[in-house]
């Protein structure tokens, strides 16, 4: 088994269809047997793949993707696992524990930069929850790629995250579904070096929490639950054994209780988004 990341500087790459390395690793019975940094040759993100394929990949971990090159792996059979970042080799460690989540084209929020993972846990507000893409947003930003910085904010002044202060612009393709709504709806009418100031409701962002999405399980049916405690953010697996990340939110002797609902689920969320640079590609 190849699992290929996007790599530079050691850390994992945010732009598929930018990347210039990536790093391989060969894998046997989930242990990491070796690994080795392969050029992109200047590709874009349909031919990406095309490389990957050649190259025998049959896994791709990367950061941010857009949905034509998620369209494009699919068809050269290559599963893919976006929405990561830090370390590469954390990240396929992550991966091989079954602790990295597969945000996909259409669901890497409105940032992707401090996704953390790992010691079984995920903590960071841009864990895949109940997002949903931008069909119907307008404007002439749409389908095209947009680089922004942004500070963002609740509605008591607490900022919860920001660009700026990482120093590290965000690139998406606009109204591809890479964003909440009312951040992707706001990027699509504006203007370059033009800086706007939005207020979104939960209906904008991240919905509002399912009472469904907190749920009891026994501590003695769930080995590894007596380790873990309350505020801890851990990783489960639903019905189709894929990773779903969840708040402990509380516990006692024999029963331990979950919030799978994502921690922005429910509240007003301010931006400030800057527009730095608008591009076809």
């Amino acid at each position: 088994m190849k699992i290929a990341v996007t790599y530079e500087n050691g850390n994992v790459f945010q732009h598929f269809g930018h990347s210039e390395e990536f790093k391989v690793y060969d894998v046997e019975d989930g242990k990491i047997l070796g690994s080795q940094i392969i050029g992109s040759n200047g590709s874009g993100h349909g031919a990406l793949a095309g490389l990957l394929d050649g190259e025998g990949i049959d896994v791709l971990i990367c950061g941010g993707i857009g949905g034509g090159a998620q369209r494009a792996l699919e068809e050269h059979g290559i599963e893919l696992c976006a929405g990561a970042s830090g370390n590469t080799d954390e990240a396929v460690e992550a991966y091989l524990r079954g602790e990295l989540i597969n945000t996909g084209a259409n669901c890497d929020h409105h940032h992707g930069d401090d996704h953390s993972c790992g010691d079984g846990g995920c903590h960071d507000h841009d864990d895949c929850g109940d997002c949903h893409g931008g069909p119907g947003i307008q404007g002439p930003n749409v389908g095209k790629l947009c680089r922004v910085h942004y500070r963002g904010t609740l509605n008591d002044g607490t900022q919860f995250d920001s660009s700026y202060d990482r120093g590290s612009p965000l690139e998406f393709e606009c109204g591809a579904g890479m964003m909440i709504p009312g951040f992707d709806a706001a990027v699509a009418g504006m203007s370059v070096g033009e800086i706007v100031n939005v207020h979104l409701m939960p209906e904008e962002a991240y919905g509002y929490p399912d009472p469904n999405a907190v749920f009891s399980v026994e501590i003695a049916r769930m080995p590894g639950a007596e380790e873990v405690s309350v505020g801890q953010r851990v990783y489960l697996q639903d019905m189709s054994g894929r990773p779903l990340p969840a708040a402990v939110v509380a516990k006692d002797d024999t029963m331990i209780t979950f919030d799978a609902n994502h921690e922005m689920a429910g509240k007003e969320l301010n931006f400030q988004i800057e527009l730095l640079e608008v591009r076809s590609d």
